[in-house]
């Protein structure tokens, strides 16, 4: 009984006030982080704790990307060179990535904001297209995305990754073609707001 009541004294120490609160810091900090990206080489449930960033622009979409046939959810094609003289914003994403899921509605709203405008939008999956289609289609219809969707063949999705495979990636392309500004990952705080800036700003030049 004293060994017993000497255990719960120990536990009472250790778990102090401080040490609760300082561990429920930590817990949150790597859900934050957990949330900010995935993998697109892993499988799905997987996350990567890379933080949510804007990386460096690059010259211009390369011409196997924009050139490429896309298969779409409404069973068409499309090239991202059909949207030359645009403001474009390229999304690679999957429908089992949370942060993907998390960045859909922000797209959303975007699209309707400046869509008027002359912003278009095109959403890739980087999933299988055979085996993700159902699963592809009914996120689409769930999340009301008005925008083009369709799957990334995975040597565009090389060529525009450059070797860092988490997703969701976002690329903001001038109406020339030029990348201004591509977003890995995504952060509720900070993306929405920056992608913003940088439509308006792509919007007006």
């Amino acid at each position: 009984m004293a060994e017993k009541k000497s255990v719960e004294v120990i536990k009472r120490k250790f778990w102090t006030p401080l040490r609760v609160v300082t561990t429920f810091v930590a817990l949150a900090m790597l859900v934050s982080l957990g949330l900010s990206s995935c993998n697109s080489s892993e499988p799905p449930g997987t996350s990567s704790s890379a933080p949510t960033q804007p990386a460096a622009s690059g010259p211009t979409l390369p011409p196997n990307v924009l050139n490429a046939e896309l298969k779409t959810v409404n069973r068409n094609s499309i090239k991202l060179s059909d949207y030359s003289g645009k403001v474009l914003v390229v999304n690679l994403w999957a429908t089992w990535c949370g942060p993907c899921r998390m960045e859909i509605p922000e797209l959303v709203k975007l699209y309707k904001e400046f869509q008027p405008q002359g912003l278009e939008i095109v959403g890739l999956s980087t999933e299988d297209p055979d085996a993700s289609a159902d699963a592809v289609r009914d996120f689409v219809r769930s999340f009301e995305m008005g925008y083009a969707v369709g799957w990334s063949p995975n040597d565009v999705s090389i060529s525009l990754m450059r070797g860092n495979t988490n997703i969701p990636q976002s690329f903001l392309v001038a109406r020339d073609g030029r990348i201004l500004k591509r977003f890995v990952g995504f952060s509720p705080n900070t993306t929405p707001p920056a992608l913003r800036k940088e439509i308006e700003a792509a919007l007006k030049g």
